[in-house]
């Protein structure tokens, strides 16, 4: 005798789903999608992770949580949202700016582009507001004139292209490195030597598919040039921190790897690192409660997409990194 299938029945902005005896013990995600026909298996996963479904009213954050007979699982669906971003009047700091493109300095916690959980509020929708509607359609559709990106909470600078010959020199250059970038990063321990190279391929980490990790197959390859402008004691340290290939992320990646995460990040420092414990108050506390990684994108150099001028930039770091590190040399020796 087949099979009995019990299928999904989607309503108003959810899917529903009581699992039959035949059913019992199947990974949800793989069942809903399967069931219902009509969202993926990686979309599925998406919205678990992301805190939509419900098995009998309390929350079901596993995908692969096996179905209990009986059970009811609802799966909260996203509103759709529009495939075009929409103009939205956000201030942001301008550096440059012609008919070619504009340098601005990112403020730490204003996300790039679209993105799902951030569908607006970003800095493409405040270029849109800024620019006009020229500036639609340039490079991609929900990240015009976009060339490079900066992560969520890492301040810095930032150039955009404003037409499609400045998106496709530009774009060009980052592919080639043909351009000058560097960052400040604050991490926990002090990096020894004091300047060289941190080496790595760089993929998904297999184990928490959230993050990246240095990876022996399959990654991409990543070489981060790296040197300690001060030190207070070998508990925590500046670096300058340049990449030879790759974005930015990979600085977060590759100092971790190193042993030397990036103070506040909430991706790839997950306990309180050893350094902290030789550290007396307040200086440990307010590394440890500091909010967000302590990434700064000092500055970008590159020829002009049009006149081919040689234009660097540069900004000082975020006003609570700036403090953090005020607050360093006030409470620790400095090296």
């Amino acid at each position: 005798m087949p099979a009995r299938m019990n299928d999904a029945k989607s309503g108003d902005g959810e899917i529903r789903l009581v699992p039959t005896p035949e059913q019992a013990g199947q990974r949800i995600d793989r069942l809903l999608a399967d069931s219902s026909g009509t969202i993926s298996r990686s979309r599925v996963k998406t919205l678990i992770e992301e805190g939509a479904l419900s098995r009998d009213g309390v929350r079901v954050g596993e995908p692969a949580d096996a179905a209990r007979v009986g059970a009811t699982y609802v799966l909260r669906l996203p509103a759709p949202v529009s495939a075009v971003p929409v103009a939205q009047a956000i201030p942001f700091p301008v550096l440059f700016e012609d008919r070619d493109l504009i340098v601005l300095d990112k403020p730490a916690g204003l996300v790039v582009h679209p993105a799902p959980g951030n569908q607006d509020g970003t800095l493409v929708n405040a270029l849109l507001a800024h620019c006009g509607p020229g500036f639609t359609g340039i490079g991609a559709e929900k990240r015009p004139g976009i060339v490079h990106r900066l992560d969520k909470d890492t301040s810095g600078v930032m150039v955009v292209a404003k037409t499609q010959k400045a998106n496709d020199v530009l774009t060009a250059a980052f592919a080639a490195r043909d351009l000058d970038r560097h960052y400040l990063a604050l991490v926990w321990a002090l990096p020894m030597p004091l300047e060289g190279d941190i080496e790595g391929d760089i993929g998904r980490d297999k184990r928490d598919r959230k993050r990246m990790a240095v990876v022996e197959h399959g990654g991409k390859p990543a070489l981060t040039h790296y040197k300690v402008l001060r030190a207070w004691g070998t508990s925590v340290a500046l670096a300058e921190c340049r990449l030879a290939t790759g974005r930015t992320h990979q600085i977060r990646v590759h100092m971790t790897t190193a042993g030397h995460p990036i103070v506040g990040d909430p991706v790839y420092l997950r306990r309180i690192p050893l350094a902290a414990k030789t550290l007396a108050e307040p200086a440990r506390r307010s590394l440890l409660d500091f909010p967000r990684q302590a990434l700064h994108a000092a500055s970008l150099g590159f020829a002009h997409p049009r006149t081919g001028e040689k234009l660097r930039f540069e900004t000082p770091v975020a006003a609570d990194m700036a403090a953090l590190i005020a607050g360093l040399d006030a409470n620790l020796t400095r090296n």
